[in-house]
């Protein structure tokens, strides 16, 4: 919405705060979906599945069909309320969530209304992602509930291929898909705090293993609900609630809520129309407008008539499951955050790249393993890895390089036997999978070793020297310029095609031209 000057002129008078509340949906990586044996998309097994592939006559809504509940999703459900602190239900039941769409065969969802498993959690997560931001704030965000239901299918609005049509296809192969919607209070102020739980959340899934995690699949997809308290002349108004439906980018959600806030001033200014029964709406987020564009009015909870499921009894989850499912989840993100900064010195951007994918965590841990200091397998890993990495697209423990190859590249190149760049190439020398044994031996048949024997380099010094051109350089150096020697080394590093080592060849050509 575009600021008129007048506008712009009014805003100068106001106070305004950000209010908003998410509501994220996690599809559950289990091999089949939730209330039936039909293939989960959501699964890496199934994934890529052809349209309408994965479907059964209980995906269909066929007459007489009955839902089964997934018990290993409900498991997962419980791991994600209890990384949220959440209490879990010692009872919850089923609902039947109505309204029709093209998406949905039997015109019901199967949900969780007043009675979900997961209620009253809250977690703390860094005031924004970026640490000069947040300076290590944190910010506490508060769970309402985290519930259980179907998904729905995907409309396409393109044919196969990206071609224009002048319809919608249906492919129902997420239909009946796992899925854990969890719906936070509204605590969030800036856009900052919002990113941030979005990728602790993520973060936090994934390391659980409940969730591929993969937003441009549809795998969690956030829906922020926005809107704005406004104070003009000592009174206090508030916009109406709107939610951005499907974001599956944190690109996306910083764009919307920070385009959502400006336009929801500048409608205020325009309209003074408050929040109030019946104003809530929903928009969608054009990313090449890079604005939010009205799909409907929002339904009010009413409109769904949800009602219990006749077909699923209540279901009872004992405290002997949730503590066994308790004993079985690993240490959290955040948790091992703290210890990455606090015990082990990282900053907290090596801390967040380590922590990013579990695999690269478990693996710089195997490092640390090996009795390896955590900055230096860090910045090993950071660098030498994540270079590769990116080039091979595949995750820094995929490389194929072991714990003991990493400790051994370290000790070489702390001992002096190899140059950075060196051990650089020795990184990659110890990803072939054809190249195996220890990494010294690995050096040495590369030709990699430095050479540090006194004995050995004096030849190559003294030729140096002895050479005319070096007449100036060895005048410095007698001179006091330091920097001259620098030369010199770079000399004797070409006579023993790198092999020299280049702190032993300055303390030789200090002892031979000052110390005399």
């Amino acid at each position: 919405m575009a600021t008129t000057t007048q506008q712009s002129a009014d805003r100068i008078e106001l106070q305004t705060s950000l209010v908003v509340g998410l509501e994220i949906h996690v599809e559950l990586a289990t091999q089949s979906k939730m209330f039936t044996g039909a293939p989960n998309i959501a699964h890496p097994d199934h994934d890529g599945a052809e349209p309408n592939t994965l479907c059964d006559p209980v995906v269909l809504g066929m007459p007489g069909v009955l839902p089964v509940i997934n018990r290993e999703a409900v498991q997962m459900s419980v791991c994600v309320g209890l990384a949220l602190d959440c209490q879990i239900a010692k009872v919850t039941k089923w609902d039947r969530k109505s309204y029709f769409y093209p998406d949905l065969p039997k015109n019901y969802q199967i949900s969780q209304y007043d009675q979900p498993l997961c209620v009253e959690g809250a977690i703390d997560v860094p005031a924004s992602n970026n640490e000069a931001t947040s300076g290590g704030q944190m910010k506490k965000i508060r769970i309402i509930r985290a519930h259980l239901e179907e998904d729905a299918g995907k409309l396409l609005h393109e044919a196969p291929g990206g071609l224009e049509i002048d319809h919608s296809i249906v492919d129902l192969n997420r239909a009946g898909t796992p899925l854990l919607e969890i719906v936070t209070y509204p605590d969030f102020e800036t856009v900052d705090e919002v990113i941030s739980f979005c990728q602790v959340l993520r973060n936090i899934c994934r390391f659980l293993g409940v969730t591929q995690g993969v937003m441009q699949k549809g795998h969690i997809r956030f829906e922020p609900n926005i809107n704005v308290e406004i104070k003009k002349n000592g009174k206090t108004y508030k916009t109406p609630i709107v939610e951005i439906k499907n974001l599956n980018s944190f690109k996306a959600v910083h764009g919307s809520v920070t385009y959502e806030y400006s336009r929801q001033v500048d409608q205020w200014l325009e309209t003074g129309v408050v929040m109030e029964p019946g104003t809530k709406s929903t928009r969608g987020w054009d990313d090449q407008k890079r604005v939010t564009v009205l799909q409907r009015e929002k339904e009010e909870e009413h409109d769904y008539r949800y009602f219990p499921d006749p077909d699923l009894v209540p279901m009872t989850i004992s405290n002997e499951w949730v503590e066994s499912i308790r004993s079985q989840m690993p240490q959290l993100p955040l948790h091992r955050r703290k210890q990455y900064i606090e015990e082990y010195g990282l900053n907290a951007k090596e801390a967040d790249s380590l922590l990013d994918e579990h695999d690269v965590c478990y693996f710089f841990e195997a490092v640390l393993e090996e009795s390896v200091e955590p900055k230096r397998a860090a910045a090993m890993l950071l660098n030498y890895g994540a270079k590769r990495a990116n080039e091979q697209g595949c995750l820094i423990s995929a490389l194929g390089i072991t714990p003991v190859q990493v400790k051994q590249i370290i000790e070489l190149a702390d001992g002096e036997q190899i140059s950075s760049t060196a051990a650089d190439e020795l990184f990659g020398i110890c990803c072939d999978p054809s190249n195996s044994g220890d990494a010294e031996t690995l050096a040495g048949n590369a030709g990699l070793l430095q050479v540090s024997d006194t004995s050995a380099l004096d030849g190559f010094v003294d030729e140096v020297i002895s050479n005319p051109n070096a007449a100036k350089a060895i005048d410095d150096i007698k001179a006091g310029k330091d920097k001259a020697i620098g030369a010199l080394v770079g000399q004797v590093m070409k006579l023993s095609k790198g092999k020299a080592n280049p702190k032993v060849v300055g303390d030789l050509i200090r002892r031979k031209l000052i110390d005399g």
